[in-house]
């Protein structure tokens, strides 16, 4: 059994900018920064104390300084990366804005976008990251149980929030902020949402 705590990435230029991003490395901005540090102190008033807490990311650079910034907040070590954590790949997407995008291909959830990641293909390799997120983290700590934070990205946090509730959350049109965290337990092949996402509502 292992407690994940999902993060999304603080704000980048293109986030503000309503940009596609997918795998192009786009860094953080400073009001992204600031969005890690509140994630932390709100993650530290949570953590059990005395249990270790294991701090995992991306290896895009807006979630991998997320995850530092993370990290140094709460004391412990710095990120080890996962590249299976990256963003869902955009194709010829990425660098558009919304506006484009929908003139493009239509509406973001059912758009055939040439080049882009299959979405069950992102679900597939999301899953199996927090698997061997796990497994490394039990090796590391066990017997003890950890809490694991993982700083990834928007559509990747998406289809693991699906694939958990069965396809009911998050709401259609509910945008995941920057900054912000689901609470899940994985066990074995179960995945289950404990928190962080509200009930299903329409748009």
């Amino acid at each position: 059994m292992t407690l994940l705590t999902l993060v999304r990435h603080g704000e980048t230029d293109w986030n503000r900018a309503r940009r596609i991003q997918g795998s192009t490395d786009i860094p953080l901005n400073d009001t992204g920064r600031e969005q890690a540090r509140e994630a932390a102190q709100r993650l530290q008033e949570r953590l059990t104390t005395g249990s270790p807490v294991i701090v995992v990311s991306s290896d895009l650079s807006r979630a991998r300084e997320t995850a530092e910034i993370i990290a140094d907040t709460l004391g412990v070590d710095p990120p080890r990366t996962y590249p299976q954590l990256r963003e869902r790949a955009y194709g010829e997407a990425e660098g558009v804005d919304a506006a484009e995008f929908l003139e493009r291909w239509g509406d973001w959830h059912s758009a055939e976008v040439p080049g882009a990641e299959p979405w069950p293909a992102l679900r597939a390799r999301a899953l199996a990251a927090l698997q061997q997120i796990a497994r490394d983290v039990r090796h590391t700590t066990a017997p003890a149980s950890a809490s694991v934070i993982a700083v990834a990205h928007g559509a990747l946090i998406r289809e693991i929030i699906r694939h958990a509730t069965g396809g009911e959350l998050p709401p259609v049109g509910f945008r995941l902020p920057n900054g912000s965290s689901y609470d899940l337990l994985l066990e074995r092949d179960r995945l289950r949402l404990l928190s962080g996402v509200g009930p299903v509502v329409a748009g």
